[in-house]
């Protein structure tokens, strides 16, 4: 599946209503390069589960802790060299306690559970405009992906 918007505010909309149908247990992997919309499809998916604070990219502390209607955590692995460092996050534990978003995901793609919406981000033909595509692994994922479009 794949959405396109035009601007940051229709990306961050799509975030919103991921975010509003995110339960404990949910795996959001983000990847997609500098600058794609990453971080503002996070805000989105933050300010659907009603979390307070803003958001902003956790790429010097690796992760964020957001609450709301359920635990966000946001991590951020730009910075990493995936592996031990990232394994050490805690992230099996993060989802036992809410929903995980994780920007540049790619760096450890192998430490993931394997039910999960993937999320890639490009740049479209406009300056604003981005290409969503979703890979949704199981049948929560599945989900998730249908609410990107807001066909759930």
């Amino acid at each position: 599946m794949e959405i396109r918007t035009v601007s940051a505010e229709e990306t961050e909309a799509v975030g919103r209503r991921v975010g509003a149908a995110l339960r404990r247990g949910d795996l959001l992997l983000l990847e997609g390069e500098l600058g794609a919309g990453k971080t503002t499809l996070t805000q989105g998916v933050a300010q659907g589960a009603q979390t307070a604070g803003y958001v902003h990219s956790p790429t010097f502390v690796l992760a964020h802790r957001y609450d709301g209607r359920l635990p966000l955590f946001h991590l951020d692995l730009y910075r990493t060299d995936g592996g031990l460092e990232v394994h050490d996050l805690g992230v099996e534990e993060m989802l036992e306690a809410g929903a995980v978003v994780v920007e540049w995901a790619d760096r450890a793609p192998d430490i993931f559970p394997p039910e999960r919406l993937e999320l890639r981000l490009r740049f479209g033909a406009a300056p604003e405009e981005r290409r969503i595509e979703a890979l949704a692994r199981g049948e929560r994922a599945f989900a998730l992906a249908r609410c990107l479009a807001g066909t759930e």
